[in-house]
């Protein structure tokens, strides 16, 4: 039986009262943030060297575009709502929050964990092969981007029940608190130069926005005309931040020097977030009946069933395709980034990366839909607790310096613990990989460490 007649079986059995626009939006939303990596990471070929960039930095005119391109707030969003469901069947079966969360994980860190493997195994090769230590972290680094937001994600997911009860105490108020936190984050952060506290605002923001999926789970986001007035309500306030406050124009990675609206995030991405879905939301009850066709259904189905795949790994099929298109004479990168000529080859750009990531896809996939055996034993809550949280950090630390070693002891001068320095800062792949292995074990991730 191929795939598409798997996705059309288990479409045709969906309960009508699963709400399938929440399963469209992940998907879109993740299809859009792969298809905005493979247009605004460049590379072109002078004189027989590659020179890599990024489009946003070499076409300042372009960053309007990351305003649509944006759209992890939307996958909070939905999130959000899925962890709602999720708690709530739980609560009905009798499933304790130890059970809830090993599933959970199991999920999000099988996927991660062979991504972070083959990233070992391919910077090993290199290494024997005698490539430059640099150019080993600047490919690692980049095919690693992907996990900055995965390692967010499961932090949210551990604190998701907590969040949850704190929406169902206070409703609304919940929200604002989390907006009213970031802000003064951010308030510290351009006001009184405090930039290591903005660092925090990868939860302040990212659990506002996820208590949003939680609104619309209770079905209280308000009607269509509501929304479409918090949409605008929120693009105003989105304008005026960036027009007239500090906040830089792109909503993606770090094109102005020094600021980001990512690095770490900022308020900006709750008003881009209740933006955005203001606009998907007022679009539910007809998007809503279209989805009840089986062949767009299945499609959303099929592409949910391998979602961590293909956002884990979009970035290393475009890195391992651009190595081999400047190993064979740099054919297809001589064209330079943001030039009419270069604009109109992205259509076939994506179109050949979409070919080649499918069969990764097709076949990394099962380990997201891996269930666990009935009989393993569930892990105490502080132990996944413990283990994800050094999945996370260890993550981190790869997505942040790639493998390869650190960035080097001079760069952290004047020094500090010797220990440190040479296991952290000179031996960040190591540690860093040594801390996902560990905290996968200590979680009950694998079998033989459970």
């Amino acid at each position: 039986m191929g795939i598409w007649a798997v996705a059309s079986d288990m479409a045709s059995k969906t309960p009508e009262e699963r709400n399938r626009y929440v399963d469209f939006l992940r998907a879109v939303s993740i299809l859009v943030v792969v298809i905005g990596h493979w247009l605004i990471a460049t590379a072109w070929v002078v004189d027989g060297e590659i020179a890599v960039g990024h489009l946003l930095k070499d076409q300042p005119q372009t960053q309007w575009l990351t305003w649509m391109f944006q759209v992890m707030p939307i996958f909070f969003i939905v999130g959000g709502y899925s962890n709602a469901v999720s708690l709530e069947s739980a609560r009905r079966k009798g499933l304790g929050y130890a059970g809830w969360l090993v599933t959970r994980l199991n999920r999000l860190v099988s996927p991660l964990l062979v991504l972070i493997i083959a990233w070992a195994a391919i910077s090993l090769v290199m290494t024997l092969m005698g490539v430059q230590v640099g150019v080993i972290r600047y490919l690692s680094q980049a095919a690693l981007i992907p996990t900055w937001f995965l390692a967010i994600y499961i932090m949210v997911a551990i604190l998701a029940p907590l969040a949850y009860r704190f929406w169902q105490k206070a409703g609304f108020l919940s929200f604002w608190c989390f907006v009213a936190i970031a802000a003064l984050v951010d308030l510290a952060f351009f006001a009184a130069d405090i930039r290591w506290l903005g660092w925090t605002n990868y939860f302040w923001v990212w659990l506002a926005v996820h208590q949003l999926g939680f609104a619309w789970r209770d079905g209280r986001m308000g009607r269509p005309m509501l929304l479409l007035v918090y949409s605008a309500i929120a693009f105003w306030v989105l304008y005026d931040l960036i027009v007239h406050g500090p906040y830089p124009l792109a909503m993606v990675g770090s094109p102005d020097e020094g600021l980001s609206n990512t690095l770490p995030p900022k308020v900006t991405l709750i008003a881009l977030g209740v933006f955005q879905f203001g606009l998907l939301l007022a679009l539910e009850n007809p998007m809503r009946r279209l989805m009840s066709g089986l062949r767009l259904w299945t499609a959303t189905v099929l592409i949910n069933s391998m979602i961590m795949t293909v956002y884990l790994w979009h970035i290393t099929v475009m890195v391992l395709f651009g190595a081999a298109l400047y190993l064979s004479g740099g054919f297809g990168l001589g064209l330079e980034p943001g030039s009419p000529e270069w604009w109109y080859s992205r259509p076939l750009w994506i179109l050949v990366l979409i070919a080649l990531l499918t069969p990764v896809a097709l076949l990394l996939s099962p380990l997201e839909r891996r269930g666990r055996s009935k009989d393993a034993s569930v892990p105490s809550a502080p132990r996944q607790i413990a283990g994800a949280m050094m999945i996370c950090l260890g993550v981190s630390l790869l997505a942040m310096f790639g493998f390869g070693g650190g960035p080097g002891i001079e760069a952290f001068r004047p020094p500090i613990v010797a220990l440190i320095e040479i296991v952290v800062l000179e031996y960040t792949d190591v540690f860093a990989f040594s801390l996902v292995i560990l905290g996968s074990g200590i979680s009950g991730l694998l079998p033989k460490l459970r």
